[in-house]
């Protein structure tokens, strides 16, 4: 079992910036691909970004590409989301999830474990 604990979330006016941590705990070893996720209210859960074991390959979905980075530091078991230029529309409960495999995916019913969650809420 792999737990995971997001932190890092708040409130910002558009055009902040906040980093997101999810830090796992557990079996560390058996983990590999991490992603983050996002859900509004009323909104199904998007895909956010992506990242492999090594950090070398990272994925981004289109509405946060060029403001968002992801990245991992696996000496800390942790996973990290850097977002700036805020914008409203990024508001949400922002989950970090991780799979068994080193293969990332945009798909939330191919991760294995979840977070539960930190809120992100932007004002314009």
């Amino acid at each position: 079992q792999v737990q995971l604990v997001e932190s890092g979330g708040g409130l910002v006016q558009a055009g902040d910036s906040l980093r997101l941590s999810c830090a796992a705990s557990g079996r560390t070893n058996s983990y590999f691909a991490m992603a983050w996720f996002r859900q509004a209210p009323g909104k199904e859960r998007e895909f956010v970004a992506a990242i492999n074991w090594s950090g070398v390959n990272t994925d981004y979905a289109d509405s946060v590409k060029g403001r968002f980075s992801i990245s991992r530091d696996n000496a800390k078991n942790t996973v990290y989301l850097q977002m700036n230029s805020l914008k409203p529309e990024d508001s949400g409960v922002y989950r970090c999830a991780c799979r068994r495999i080193d293969y990332y995916s945009r798909n939330p019913i191919e991760y294995d474990y979840w977070g539960q969650g930190t809120q992100v809420t932007v004002s314009s």
